[in-house]
């Protein structure tokens, strides 16, 4: 009998079985469509998995909806990419792109009373200096070019339909460019395809929590203002008291500007999206004083920014990566990141388990158990981001104990940090929980919200 992993209650879902294949173990060389693994999704994470099994010269195969190259929001990096990038031999390549040069992350308070920047030359736990910030069309497009150089068959058009597993791999069914059914078997099946969690809602796996169910309105603009120097290409982000900005420099002259607001928020404002976001904009001194001259180059879109786990990541043959394993708030613009990181200790899972003639067992759980802790260490961040101890803390950062170095090393992305870096940040948020009853650093002032029946809380000008 053909069926799904279990379904997280406890009980086995059953699933309709698909056309018999033959299996990799009993005949490896049954027809072109057998594969070592198969990846769905050529996002950041299934590019990643991609090239670093294509490299390791098994036989794998990428089925991706889209066609590149296409639009996708989340255009800041972490400089613990640039490792990851460098193990795939891809980083030339973006180089030449000429992508902004990332050395740190300023976040401002919406009044422009407060403001503090993290240099990442700064840190004392972190392995790279510095990042980059990108237009996903293009950056996501060269990594897909990347992994079928290096030997990937990637197809896009392709729309996965449906999955299930049996004792010896993994049957698929996928429709293509031509509208047909085809089928595919593969030893290993990773789940690369995004916020469309393809497996994990197959299998019923997906959980939002409840209290970030937010959304992103946003833009690209030219003519937004940047600092000086080195930050000319910082990420900024601006707090407001319940959402926040950020103002990205994804190419010399264009800047990303989106707003992350409670989607029931949102839906009870008046006008069009771009109408709300402009309204906001004028709200926050911070984000308006680099906006006066911003000219908008694109429609303004939005997309659901609802945060969200699946209860397992990992099933027999089966591993999910980045969004496919979770999604949360992109203020620390982890997501990337995280999916690239997912997606090369999937490789190196499905390889060890290939060299053992195994379905996953303690490799894939331990492959769930660095992943999870991995999600965790960055949804403490953003649990705690929309605290205003944390921010009294965040924006006033402190050396004591080396604290403010190891801040510098989450938003860097040591995700596996050393010993060091782990209790300081340990202590860090025991600090927090102190200064939620007995100041420890100034409070800080969003200052007085004004309700208007046509417009949000206004904060006042930039002292």
């Amino acid at each position: 009998m053909v069926m799904v992993v279990d379904s997280g209650a406890g009980v086995p879902a059953a699933q309709p079985a698909l056309a018999p294949a033959p299996s990799l173990r009993k005949n490896p060389t049954v027809n072109s469509e057998t594969y070592d693994a198969v990846v769905i999704g050529c996002g950041p994470g299934g590019s990643s998995a991609a090239t670093f099994l294509a490299r390791a010269g098994k036989r794998v195969l990428v089925l991706e909806k889209e066609i590149f190259p296409r639009f996708h929001i989340g255009e800041s990096l972490l400089p613990c990419n640039m490792t990851i990038f460098r193990e795939m031999g891809v980083l030339p390549a973006l180089e030449a792109a000429g992508f902004p040069r990332k050395f740190g992350a300023r976040f401002d308070l919406c009044n422009g009373t407060l403001g503090t920047r993290f240099a990442f030359r700064h840190g004392k736990y972190n392995r790279e200096p510095e990042a980059i910030q990108v237009e996903r069309a293009v950056f996501d497009h060269i990594l897909l070019k990347h992994a079928r150089a290096t030997g990937a068959d990637i197809r896009e058009g392709w729309t996965v339909a449906k999955y299930a597993t049996d004792a010896d791999g993994v049957n698929l069914e996928a429709s293509g460019p031509d509208g047909q059914t085809h089928q595919f078997r593969a030893a290993y099946l990773i789940d690369a395809s995004g916020r469309g969690n393809l497996t994990g809602n197959q299998e019923g796996l997906r959980v939002t929590h409840p209290s970030h169910k937010k959304l992103a309105v946003f833009g690209h603009f030219t003519g937004v203002r940047r600092d000086d120097g080195e930050a000319n290409s910082d990420i900024i982000i601006v707090r407001l008291p319940d959402k926040w900005f950020w103002l990205i420099p994804i190419s010399a002259e264009k800047t990303s500007v989106g707003l992350v607001i409670d989607k029931d928020e949102f839906a009870q404002e008046k006008g069009t999206p771009q109408e709300i976001f402009d309204r906001w904009v004028e709200s926050a001194s911070a984000v308006k004083d680099r906006m006066l001259n911003a000219r908008r180059v694109n429609e303004t879109r939005t997309t659901s920014d609802f945060s969200y786990y699946n209860r397992r990541l990992v099933g027999d043959r089966l591993l999910r990566v980045g969004d496919a394993a979770g999604f949360m708030d992109p203020i620390f613009s982890a997501g990337v990141f995280l999916a690239m990181w997912s997606g090369k200790l999937a490789a190196e899972t499905v390889e060890g388990a290939i060299a053992a003639g195994q379905p996953g067992g303690r490799r894939f759980r331990a492959y769930e158990k660095r992943v999870k802790k991995g999600l965790m260490y960055y949804w403490r961040m953003v649990e705690n981001f929309y605290t205003t101890p944390f921010m009294e803390l965040f924006l006033r950062p402190t050396e004591r104990y080396n604290l403010f170095s190891a801040v510098i090393g989450v938003l860097a992305g040591e995700v596996e940090g050393s010993w060091a870096l782990r209790w300081r940040m340990e202590l860090f948020f025991l600090f927090v929980k102190i200064q939620a009853r007995w100041p420890m650093s100034p409070r800080i002032n969003f200052l007085p919200i004004v309700i208007v029946a046509k417009n949000p809380p206004a904060c006042p000008p930039q002292a």
